[in-house]
């Protein structure tokens, strides 16, 4: 049999799963009665740990409190929540990097020294590449995930790229993490359309705005609406290409942002993309690792699409077959 430390621990652990555990399951997975289940079950709950009594079944589920008890994690969890603080500690959301550093070296402190081997091994072959990301500040976040939550519409103070202001009213969707910055998917109330914000840019007001029902997303979800808007915006130079494969084959191949495949039949699919020169828009398109064809572009693109082919073939003119 545990000893009652351990079986408090072990208890607390089976509690942890999220499920609805009746005191015969307790007491059957402990070895102990049900008897001793229930005195563990208060010794718990005087330590601080919300056990509740669920109705009907005589059982038993771990529920919020007024305080953070200690929590128990597993290995794959521990690694997890390590990963994550550190990523929270130079990532894009102000003003939390000393608290993710302070929980991520008590989480350090307690590891099992082969855990916590994993961990500084990740952190050290880790190299953060790119320049920093435009923070954003918690309440702000906060603020528009309560309003999605509550339904509620927003006005927001916006900044947008070329530095002119205006105040805008949306029905909030959801809150999208792409390419190291934050951006809101709502529907724009005076512009009767969809529209992407980017988080940095805004400044919630308050009070909130009066409830609304929810509309349809356009491609179903908030990431894949941004992903359509960001490739599809209104680039320098865009262009559409043809590709020799199914959407299904092209679609992993083009990252989220680079562009929009539209299924043509079985074998092929078209690929609309833009950049902000030529030269990177060549450097796009043939990145994919399929054969195309150019459908439209400017003739600036068609120019450093034959320089590179120029380049790539003068390069193994020498070389030995």
């Amino acid at each position: 049999m545990l000893e009652t430390s351990a079986r408090l621990l072990k208890l607390l652990a089976l509690l942890q799963t999220h499920r609805d555990w009746t005191g015969a399951e307790l007491a059957e997975r402990l070895a102990v009665t049900g008897r001793t289940i229930r005195r563990d079950v208060d010794r718990l709950r005087e330590l601080g740990y919300p056990v509740h009594a669920t109705r009907g079944t005589a059982g038993y589920r771990l529920g919020a409190g007024a305080s953070l008890p200690p929590l128990l994690l597993d290995d794959e969890e521990a690694i997890a929540v390590a990963v994550g603080l550190r990523g929270a500690s130079d990532g894009t959301v102000a003003g939390i990097e000393e608290a993710a550093l302070r929980a991520l070296s008590k989480l350090e402190q307690v590891l099992p020294p082969r855990l916590r081997h994993r961990v500084r091994t990740l952190r050290a072959a880790t190299v953060r590449v790119g320049a920093p990301a435009a923070t954003v500040e918690p309440d702000t976040l906060m603020a528009i995930a309560d309003a999605c939550q509550r339904r509620e519409r927003l006005r927001f103070d916006y900044r947008a790229h070329d530095g002119a202001t205006a105040v805008r009213d949306v029905e909030p969707h959801g809150l999208v993490h792409f390419s190291r910055h934050w951006y809101l998917v709502a529907w724009d109330v005076a512009r009767a359309d969809w529209r992407t914000f980017r988080v940095d840019r805004l400044t919630p007001r308050v009070p909130p705005g009066p409830r609304f029902t929810p509309r349809e997303l356009p491609e179903g979800d908030a990431a894949a609406y941004l992903s359509m808007r960001l490739s599809s915006r209104a680039w320098p130079c865009r262009a559409t290409v043809l590709l020799h494969a199914s959407a299904e084959v092209a679609g992993p191949q083009v990252w989220p942002g680079m562009g929009v495949v539209e299924a043509v039949d079985e074998h092929s699919c078209r690929l609309h993309i833009g950049a902000d020169t030529p030269e990177a828009l060549t450097w796009m398109i043939t990145s994919v690792d399929l054969d195309f064809r150019l459908l439209d572009g400017p003739p600036e693109l068609v120019t450093a699409l034959r320089a590179q082919a120029a380049r790539c073939t003068a390069a193994l003119r020498d070389f030995p077959v």
